[in-house]
């Protein structure tokens, strides 16, 4: 894997984005942050405080701690907590997505296409364990619904993507039924993918999402 970004920026390559969050301790605050410099850090130091197995609810104030800064400083870069959380779910559409969309420009086959999408899937929450935490939703429990839904449309449009490559590995098979069986694939497959990252976010990210990912996937598409 290449070395890890600083910064919560969209990836723009496949082997960047799978290690993109593995988000370094935030910074010493600066007097005069860059423009939109401030805005980062808050977002890394929240991916970090997720990625402690077991933490409690983030409040604002302990994460104006870790920043040593006021809480009101944060809210002159974020309206509200649910903003700050809305941020790192940009980041994990666009890094996911980015990657998604290239495997499909690579991978010919429907079939491989499907698998290695869960596969890039589980790696990039692998490597970035406090976003799996917002990805399956535990992180989002004690916050504003709008979060759920979004990560719920999130799923939905990943299912969305492989119902396509496995329409298309059905019609290459010569099955009589392919927008059925590529259905049911697909359904079967992103339920897979969040119960992996669900038992890897729920076991202090001591089940890595990935283990036995080959057997896995030949098992179900």
């Amino acid at each position: 894997m290449s070395d890890q970004p600083e910064t919560l920026e969209p990836v723009e390559t496949e082997t960047s984005a799978a290690s993109a969050l593995e988000v370094p301790p935030a910074p010493a605050a600066r007097k005069r942050p860059k423009p939109g410099e401030r805005r980062v850090q808050i977002l890394q130091a929240l991916a970090a405080m997720l990625e402690q197995p077991g933490a409690e609810r983030i409040t604002t104030a302990a994460l104006a701690a870790r920043l040593a800064v006021s809480e009101a400083a944060l809210y002159r870069h974020f309206a509200s907590k649910a903003q700050m959380f809305e941020g790192l779910l940009e980041f994990i559409e666009s890094s996911v997505f980015t990657l998604l969309n290239q495997v499909a420009e690579r991978e010919t086959q429907g079939l491989d296409q499907a698998r290695r999408m869960v596969q890039v899937l589980l790696q990039f929450g692998e490597r970035n364990p406090g976003m799996s935490r917002v990805m399956v939703g535990d992180a989002l429990v004690f916050e504003h619904e709008r979060l759920g839904v979004r990560m719920n449309q999130f799923f939905d449009r990943i299912e969305s993507m492989l119902r396509q490559s496995l329409r298309l590995a059905a019609e290459s098979a010569g099955s009589a039924t392919p927008t059925v069986d590529a259905n049911g694939q697909a359904s079967a497959l992103t339920c897979f993918a969040i119960g992996r990252l669900q038992r890897f976010a729920r076991s202090g990210f001591r089940r890595l999402p990935t283990e036995q990912l080959d057997i896995a996937l030949r098992m179900l598409a």
